[in-house]
């Protein structure tokens, strides 16, 4: 193809245009899958542009055929080049568009964000009559390695009523039980439930000990014993109903001296998640960075949907 024929459409003129590449990042920052997946694209074009500059600029020239408008010929035959060649899968183009995927669900909808990659607290909300306060901790450590998937957020818009009531009530922050619950739960994908299929409501992995008169549901576990992952055979605790099952958790975190120093580290994520599991909440020895992760992601999908 001659020189004559080079005509770049907009995208193509991005590798050369840094205003266009300025808007383009622009659409990026609106967290745009399609917009992300673009600039992607133009930043490898720059790359490979750059490249393929520095290798003809260190392969010796014979000062014969040489002149400047050869050598703009050369840039803009690179040029078209270097767009061609770009976006290709598994290129590097895939692994921008990751990076800048993860930055933006790292960033709330102001762009608050700091350098170690922590969630701050945003400004209390109400949408409706019918929505409670979203409050918030004063820091939730454990930045998510990805946007909020459409389950998760199902599942935190599902409960939240119910979150909103209890947290009134005990002061348990709703976004602490509602992570707690989403994460003990894959996010309703793996709820406990009864030998015949039946839910049992059981959103907090709470067991059935000798106090416990109630309904019971007997399921295996994965359970952690001097650091090995075990098998076993557990009773868990049985409810009429999801609310059933956030008041009993909370009850539980207010009313046993177990849980008081967690009760009392509200303010912040980690320290909350690290207070249940110093009480022995669970057996998972990473229990608490888990537990922070799932908060955070409850946060965000709560400013979303407020």
């Amino acid at each position: 193809m001659g020189y004559g024929s080079i005509s770049p459409s907009n995208a193509q003129s991005l590798a050369a245009d840094s205003l266009s590449l300025g808007n383009l990042k622009m659409e990026a920052g609106k967290n745009s899958p399609a917009a992300i997946k673009e600039t992607a694209k133009q930043f490898e074009s720059l790359f490979m542009r750059e490249l393929m500059k520095s290798m003809r600029e260190a392969t010796m020239k014979s000062g014969l055929l040489d002149s400047p408008g050869g050598d703009l010929g050369t840039d803009l035959l690179d040029q078209q080049f270097a767009v061609q060649m770009s976006g290709q899968p598994g290129g590097l183009s895939d692994i921008i568009a990751l990076q800048l995927t993860r930055q933006m669900a790292g960033t709330t909808k102001d762009g608050a964000a700091d350098a170690a990659g922590q969630t701050t607290t945003p400004p209390t909300t109400t949408k409706s009559s019918k929505t409670a306060t979203v409050h918030a901790p004063t820091s939730a450590i454990g930045k998510t390695s990805r946007a909020p998937t459409e389950s998760q957020s199902h599942f935190v818009q599902q409960h939240s009523q119910v979150a909103n009531d209890v947290e009134k009530a005990t002061g348990i922050p709703a976004s602490f039980m509602l992570g707690q619950a989403g994460h003990e739960t894959g996010w309703g994908k793996f709820e406990i439930k009864h030998k015949g299929g039946a839910s049992s409501h059981n959103l907090f992995g709470i067991k059935a000990g000798p106090g416990w008169t109630g309904k019971v549901a007997e399921v295996t576990t994965t359970e952690f014993v001097d650091g090995v992952a075990t098998k076993k055979l557990a009773k868990f605790r049985a409810y009429d109903s999801y609310a059933d099952a956030f008041k009993d958790y909370a009850r539980m975190i207010t009313e046993s001296p177990r849980y008081a120093k967690a009760k009392a580290q509200s303010g912040s994520a980690q320290s909350f998640a690290s207070g249940l599991q110093k009480a022995g909440y669970a057996t998972d020895p990473d229990y608490a960075a888990k537990l922070s992760r799932a908060i955070n992601t409850t946060l965000q999908i709560r400013r979303a949907q407020a």
